[in-house]
Protein backbone atom coordinates (compact mmCIF):
# COMPACT_ATOMS: atom_id res chain seq x y z
CA UNK A 1 0.00 0.00 0.00
CA UNK A 2 2.49 2.59 1.23
CA UNK A 3 4.52 1.69 -2.51
CA UNK A 4 1.38 2.03 -4.63
CA UNK A 5 0.53 5.60 -2.36
CA UNK A 6 4.44 6.60 -3.46
CA UNK A 7 3.68 5.77 -6.59
CA UNK A 8 0.83 8.03 -7.15
CA UNK A 9 2.13 10.84 -5.80
CA UNK A 10 5.61 10.76 -7.29
CA UNK A 11 4.32 10.30 -10.73
CA UNK A 12 1.55 12.86 -10.46
CA UNK A 13 4.35 15.17 -9.35
CA UNK A 14 6.66 14.45 -12.03
CA UNK A 15 4.13 14.68 -14.35
CA UNK A 16 3.43 18.07 -13.52
CA UNK A 17 6.91 19.45 -12.72
CA UNK A 18 8.14 18.03 -16.04
CA UNK A 19 5.37 18.86 -17.91
CA UNK A 20 7.85 21.80 -20.43
CA UNK A 21 10.55 19.61 -20.52
CA UNK A 22 8.08 16.59 -21.64
CA UNK A 23 7.02 19.10 -24.48
CA UNK A 24 10.52 20.01 -25.66
CA UNK A 25 10.79 16.42 -25.88
CA UNK A 26 8.02 15.53 -28.02
CA UNK A 27 8.47 18.72 -30.48
CA UNK A 28 12.36 18.01 -30.70
CA UNK A 29 11.26 14.36 -31.88
CA UNK A 30 7.99 15.80 -34.11
CA UNK A 31 11.34 17.62 -35.67
CA UNK A 32 13.85 15.23 -36.02
CA UNK A 33 11.86 11.97 -36.20
CA UNK A 34 9.07 12.71 -37.47
CA UNK A 35 5.63 11.05 -36.23
CA UNK A 36 4.27 9.37 -34.09
CA UNK A 37 5.95 11.22 -31.41
CA UNK A 38 5.23 8.21 -29.11
CA UNK A 39 6.10 4.56 -29.17
CA UNK A 40 3.38 2.09 -28.16
CA UNK A 41 3.92 -1.81 -27.32
CA UNK A 42 1.83 -4.19 -25.91
CA UNK A 43 3.86 -5.32 -22.60
CA UNK A 44 3.70 -8.17 -20.06
CA UNK A 45 2.57 -6.45 -16.44
CA UNK A 46 1.40 -7.83 -13.04
CA UNK A 47 1.31 -11.64 -13.44
CA UNK A 48 2.05 -11.56 -17.06
CA UNK A 49 -0.98 -9.82 -17.87
CA UNK A 50 -0.86 -7.40 -21.01
CA UNK A 51 -0.55 -3.85 -20.78
CA UNK A 52 -0.14 -1.06 -23.23
CA UNK A 53 3.38 0.55 -22.87
CA UNK A 54 4.13 4.04 -23.81
CA UNK A 55 7.50 5.60 -24.49
CA UNK A 56 9.17 8.51 -26.13
CA UNK A 57 9.86 7.25 -29.96
CA UNK A 58 13.84 7.28 -30.38
CA UNK A 59 14.43 5.13 -33.44
CA UNK A 60 13.59 6.13 -37.44
CA UNK A 61 10.80 3.76 -39.20
CA UNK A 62 13.25 2.53 -42.03
CA UNK A 63 12.37 0.10 -43.50
CA UNK A 64 13.54 -3.11 -46.08
CA UNK A 65 12.75 -3.71 -49.91
CA UNK A 66 10.73 -6.44 -47.91
CA UNK A 67 8.87 -3.76 -45.15
CA UNK A 68 10.71 -5.27 -42.42
CA UNK A 69 12.43 -2.84 -40.14
CA UNK A 70 15.95 -2.26 -40.25
CA UNK A 71 18.51 -3.59 -37.32
CA UNK A 72 18.14 -0.70 -34.51
CA UNK A 73 22.17 0.00 -34.89
CA UNK A 74 20.46 1.57 -38.52
CA UNK A 75 17.53 3.07 -36.99
CA UNK A 76 18.87 4.60 -33.77
CA UNK A 77 20.17 8.35 -34.31
CA UNK A 78 22.69 10.58 -32.24
CA UNK A 79 19.42 12.19 -30.90
CA UNK A 80 18.03 8.83 -30.30
CA UNK A 81 20.89 7.65 -28.19
CA UNK A 82 20.76 10.63 -26.63
CA UNK A 83 17.25 10.08 -25.02
CA UNK A 84 18.31 7.20 -24.44
CA UNK A 85 21.51 7.98 -22.31
CA UNK A 86 19.38 10.79 -20.36
CA UNK A 87 16.18 8.54 -20.01
CA UNK A 88 14.09 11.17 -21.11
CA UNK A 89 12.48 8.55 -23.89
CA UNK A 90 11.31 6.64 -20.28
CA UNK A 91 8.62 10.10 -19.43
CA UNK A 92 5.48 8.85 -20.42
CA UNK A 93 6.40 5.33 -18.23
CA UNK A 94 5.05 8.26 -15.90
CA UNK A 95 2.00 7.74 -16.88
CA UNK A 96 1.39 4.01 -16.82
CA UNK A 97 2.56 4.09 -13.41
CA UNK A 98 0.09 6.50 -12.49
CA UNK A 99 -2.20 4.19 -14.13
CA UNK A 100 -0.99 1.10 -12.24
CA UNK A 101 0.31 -0.49 -15.14
CA UNK A 102 3.86 0.10 -13.87
CA UNK A 103 5.73 1.01 -10.40
CA UNK A 104 8.26 3.49 -10.44
CA UNK A 105 10.81 0.68 -9.33
CA UNK A 106 10.53 -2.96 -10.36
CA UNK A 107 11.55 -5.55 -13.44
CA UNK A 108 11.42 -3.75 -16.83
CA UNK A 109 8.78 -4.95 -18.78
CA UNK A 110 10.42 -6.98 -21.46
CA UNK A 111 8.81 -8.32 -24.86
CA UNK A 112 5.17 -10.43 -24.59
CA UNK A 113 7.03 -12.97 -27.00
CA UNK A 114 9.69 -14.06 -23.99
CA UNK A 115 6.92 -15.01 -21.80
CA UNK A 116 6.53 -18.58 -22.52
CA UNK A 117 10.59 -18.46 -22.87
CA UNK A 118 11.35 -18.24 -19.46
CA UNK A 119 12.72 -20.64 -17.02
CA UNK A 120 10.23 -21.07 -13.47
CA UNK A 121 12.42 -18.83 -11.54
CA UNK A 122 12.86 -16.00 -14.42
CA UNK A 123 9.10 -16.16 -14.88
CA UNK A 124 9.02 -15.16 -11.08
CA UNK A 125 10.32 -11.48 -12.09
CA UNK A 126 6.42 -11.00 -13.00
CA UNK A 127 5.30 -11.39 -9.08
CA UNK A 128 5.52 -7.84 -8.78
CA UNK A 129 4.44 -4.98 -11.26
CA UNK A 130 7.24 -3.70 -13.75
CA UNK A 131 8.91 -0.46 -13.02
CA UNK A 132 10.22 2.53 -15.11
CA UNK A 133 13.89 1.18 -13.10
CA UNK A 134 14.90 -1.53 -11.36
CA UNK A 135 17.95 -3.54 -9.12
CA UNK A 136 18.89 -4.76 -12.99
CA UNK A 137 18.99 -1.31 -14.28
CA UNK A 138 21.46 0.47 -11.23
CA UNK A 139 23.65 -2.92 -11.50
CA UNK A 140 24.60 -2.97 -15.34
CA UNK A 141 21.33 -1.97 -17.15
CA UNK A 142 22.31 -3.12 -20.89
CA UNK A 143 25.30 -4.50 -20.02
CA UNK A 144 24.46 -7.48 -18.37
CA UNK A 145 23.57 -10.85 -19.81
CA UNK A 146 19.83 -11.87 -19.82
CA UNK A 147 21.00 -14.64 -17.13
CA UNK A 148 22.65 -11.85 -14.69
CA UNK A 149 19.16 -9.57 -15.13
CA UNK A 150 17.23 -12.22 -14.59
CA UNK A 151 19.08 -12.81 -11.47
CA UNK A 152 18.58 -9.84 -10.35
CA UNK A 153 14.83 -8.91 -11.31
CA UNK A 154 13.84 -12.41 -8.97
CA UNK A 155 16.32 -11.18 -6.23
CA UNK A 156 14.16 -7.74 -5.91
CA UNK A 157 11.15 -9.89 -6.21
CA UNK A 158 12.07 -11.85 -2.80
CA UNK A 159 14.12 -8.73 -1.13
CA UNK A 160 11.94 -5.87 -1.87
CA UNK A 161 11.22 -2.86 0.82
CA UNK A 162 10.53 0.47 0.16
CA UNK A 163 13.81 1.37 1.91
CA UNK A 164 15.19 -0.14 -1.43
CA UNK A 165 12.73 1.39 -3.22
CA UNK A 166 14.12 4.94 -2.60
CA UNK A 167 17.65 3.47 -2.75
CA UNK A 168 17.29 2.32 -6.04
CA UNK A 169 16.07 5.70 -7.80
CA UNK A 170 18.63 7.35 -5.86
CA UNK A 171 20.88 5.10 -7.83
CA UNK A 172 18.97 5.79 -10.70
CA UNK A 173 19.77 9.43 -10.87
CA UNK A 174 23.66 8.41 -10.40
CA UNK A 175 23.43 6.20 -13.33
CA UNK A 176 21.53 8.63 -15.98
CA UNK A 177 24.19 11.44 -15.07
CA UNK A 178 27.38 9.11 -15.04
CA UNK A 179 25.01 6.96 -18.82
CA UNK A 180 26.59 3.89 -17.73
CA UNK A 181 25.22 0.79 -19.41
CA UNK A 182 22.94 1.87 -21.87
CA UNK A 183 23.43 -0.76 -24.52
CA UNK A 184 24.71 -4.31 -24.32
CA UNK A 185 28.95 -4.71 -26.21
CA UNK A 186 28.34 -4.10 -29.85
CA UNK A 187 24.89 -3.40 -29.51
CA UNK A 188 22.80 -0.33 -30.37
CA UNK A 189 20.32 -1.48 -27.27
CA UNK A 190 20.15 -5.01 -26.25
CA UNK A 191 20.44 -8.47 -27.75
CA UNK A 192 16.97 -10.38 -28.43
CA UNK A 193 16.38 -12.98 -25.12
CA UNK A 194 16.54 -16.23 -27.04
CA UNK A 195 15.86 -19.10 -23.95
CA UNK A 196 17.04 -21.06 -21.77
CA UNK A 197 19.03 -23.73 -24.02
CA UNK A 198 19.31 -26.08 -20.79
CA UNK A 199 16.12 -25.55 -18.96
CA UNK A 200 12.80 -26.36 -19.41
CA UNK A 201 10.90 -23.21 -20.66
CA UNK A 202 7.80 -22.06 -18.73
CA UNK A 203 4.47 -21.71 -20.08
CA UNK A 204 2.66 -19.31 -19.09
CA UNK A 205 -0.77 -19.17 -19.31
CA UNK A 206 -3.96 -18.14 -22.01
CA UNK A 207 -4.71 -15.20 -19.96
CA UNK A 208 -0.80 -14.13 -19.50
CA UNK A 209 0.29 -15.03 -23.24
CA UNK A 210 -3.12 -13.54 -25.02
Amino acid sequence: MIKRIFDVVASTVALVVLLPVTAVVALLIHRKLGSPVFFRQTRPGLHGKPFEMVKFRTMLDALDKHGNPLPDDQRMTPFGSFLRATSLDELPELWNVLKGDMSLVGPRPLLMEYLPLYSQEQYRRHEVRPGVTGWAQVNGRNALSWDEKFKLDVWYVDNRSFGLDLNILKLTVKQVLVRDGISAEGQATMTKFRGNPHEMPCHADNESRS
